[in-house]
Formats: C-alpha cells, structure tokens, sequence
C-alpha cells in the first residue's frame, strides 16, 4: 500500500487492519513513559484511534481539535461509552506540550517512536519518512474494526462524517446492548 507527502509517493509498511478483523493491540508508549496496550486499556468501549505523522502538522493539529470538538458536543453518558487514542511517532514529551498548550483532555495522547510496532502492526508505517501515515479507524467494543480511512495524502485531512457516524453507531449499539 501506498500514500503521498505532497505528490510523492510512499510505501507503507507492515500489514494492513482491515473491516471486520480483529484489532491488534499493541503496545505503545503513554506520557509516563511508560507501556501501554490501549485496546486493552479500553477493553468494553467503542474507540477511535487515531494516527498522524506529528502533532507538528498544521493538518494533524486541526484533525485532533476536530474529533475533540466531536466528543465534546457529545453527551456526557455517550462519551463515557467511547475512548479516543492519537498515536504518533512524537517523543512523549512533545505530545505532553502539544497537548497543554493546545488544551486538548478528552484525547489519550500515545506515541510510537521507541519501535514503531504500532506502525508496522497496522500497516501504517511510512518506510521513507518513519512516521506514521494519517488514519482513522473506529474499534467496537468487542475488539473488531468496523472502520478504516488511511488518508492517500498525507497533508490532507480524513472523512470526519463518515468516521462519527460510525463511532455514534457503535455507540448506540453498544448502549442497546446494555
């Protein structure tokens, strides 16, 4: 698989998640420096998760705020159902201060740098840059993929629409379930 970085193209390592699999958890670093695996930290909610190649991009920045914004308009009951993780190869030290100057709470910020297993786990990996690609995928709260959007260019941003209607989806499912 490939995506672009302003028109060039660019391989993308490691296997792809696809719909209807079961999600790889992997682990990946908190602000604590610390190894977390967040499918399993989340284990009975609905997550998004969220890739970027860095939090230094004008357009990961916008797409960070805009699912924040997202959340925020959701209720209080639909937003305890879901978790919402951002994982990219930033040090956790600079995903700490982008995340306080930018005043973003409602996003579990992890990074990737130390192995990239995240990356390569997923298919995201772009072998040229070592970063990761931007994606977005939404995992019910049993641990399947039900969505997926790798963005072809990398400086655009994802499918915002169809990525919360299918995590407000699975939310109601799951809150029918209950």
């Amino acid at each position: 698989m490939h995506v672009t970085f302003c028109g060039k193209r660019m391989r993308l390592l490691g296997l792809p998640m696809k719909i209807g699999t079961r999600a790889r958890d992997v682990r990946v670093i908190d602000n604590n420096l610390s190894f977390v695996l967040p499918l399993e930290r989340s284990r009975g909610k609905v997550r998004l998760l969220l890739t970027v190649p860095s939090l230094d991009m004008p357009v990961c920045s916008a797409a960070i705020h805009k699912c924040s914004q997202f959340l925020n308009s959701m209720s209080q009951k639909l937003t305890d159902s879901v978790e919402v993780f951002l994982i990219s190869a930033d040090l956790p030290f600079a995903q700490t201060r982008w995340q306080a100057i930018e005043k973003v709470t409602n996003i579990t910020i992890l990074s990737d740098y130390r192995d990239l297993d995240f990356a390569r786990s997923w298919g995201l990996l772009i072998q040229d840059l070592g970063l990761l690609a931007r994606a977005v995928y939404v995992v019910d709260s049993t641990g399947i993929v039900t969505y997926r959007e790798i963005v072809a260019e990398l400086t655009a941003e994802p499918d915002y629409g169809v990525a919360f209607a299918v995590l407000s989806a699975e939310i109601a499912t799951l809150k029918t379930a209950s």
